[in-house]
């Protein structure tokens, strides 16, 4: 069995429900990547996966065991998450946050040791932000900002990585660098999930991809099952095609184009 996974939730906000019914599994140690348009609840999907979220109906299940059932530090050591837009307090250091990612291993019976600060540490260099330790999260980049989080998720030490949206505010080339890291987090035993809006960053590193669409599942399976060119063009209403990627012999998807709509007003 998937040790997560959504049986039939309905997930929401302010009782407007975004996902109804909704199904799915994490393959062990699997790459998966969620992908689909704006709105469609690939977001959503993640924060209900993650317990931030509770479902209206059906239930989330971590380890066999409902999630909400679970205190939230028994969930925080097995699954780490990088939201969307995640906000540090003012003032504080690259350091002092990603050392923050420990919380979750701190009790009265264990204090701060040199684990932690190793784990710290290994998570700074992995990210390439060692460099930045001393330095204020709010005087950085929002590319710098971005990778200082995802240092801090990997300090947990979790062997369940949720994270969304995670090469946002990145350029390109540490776009590549960091999919390269959560790649191998996964060839070495951590199951990754990953929502993304690049499809060949999903289809290059994810072994299994959800396709979503106006807040259901349209396929779920390899890249080369989902990354198709008429199930492109189903989930973005994309004109497109399809070839074979130089590199990694999979699927690579190569925009045709959409027909220009005239606004209101324009001139014809």
């Amino acid at each position: 069995m998937s040790r997560l996974r959504a049986d039939a939730v309905t997930l929401g906000y302010d009782d407007r429900p975004v996902i109804e019914g909704l199904t799915a599994a994490i393959p062990d140690g699997s790459f998966t990547v969620i992908i689909g348009p704006n709105a469609c609840g690939k977001s959503t999907l993640l924060r209900g996966l993650s317990r931030l979220l509770k479902p209206g109906a059906g239930q989330v299940v971590l380890d066999g065991t409902e999630i909400r059932s679970l205190p939230a530090k028994d969930v925080a050591r097995r699954l780490g998450l990088l939201p969307q837009s995640a906000i540090a307090p003012d003032g504080i250091t690259v350091a002092d946050l990603v050392a923050r990612g420990r919380y979750p291993h701190q009790g009265l019976l264990r204090q701060w040791s040199t684990v932690d600060e190793q784990a710290v540490a290994d998570a700074l260099d992995a990210t390439g932000t060692r460099g930045l330790a001393p330095r204020r999260v709010d005087e950085l980049s929002g590319g710098q900002r971005q990778r200082v989080w995802v240092a801090m998720v990997l300090a947990q030490q979790t062997d369940l990585l949720l994270l969304d949206e995670p090469t946002t505010f990145l350029d390109i080339a540490h776009q590549v660098e960091l999919m390269e890291l959560f790649a191998h987090l996964n060839r070495t035993g951590r199951t990754i999930v990953a929502v993304l809006h690049d499809l060949n960053h999903a289809a290059r590193y994810a072994d299994h991809i959800i396709a979503m669409r106006d807040g259901r599942i349209v396929a779920s399976g390899a890249p080369s099952e989902v990354v198709t060119s008429s199930r492109v063009e189903e989930v973005f209403d994309l004109p497109n095609i399809v070839i074979e990627d130089p590199v990694t012999g999979g699927p690579l998807v190569v925009p045709r184009g959409a027909p220009v709509t005239a606004t209101s007003g324009a001139r014809p």
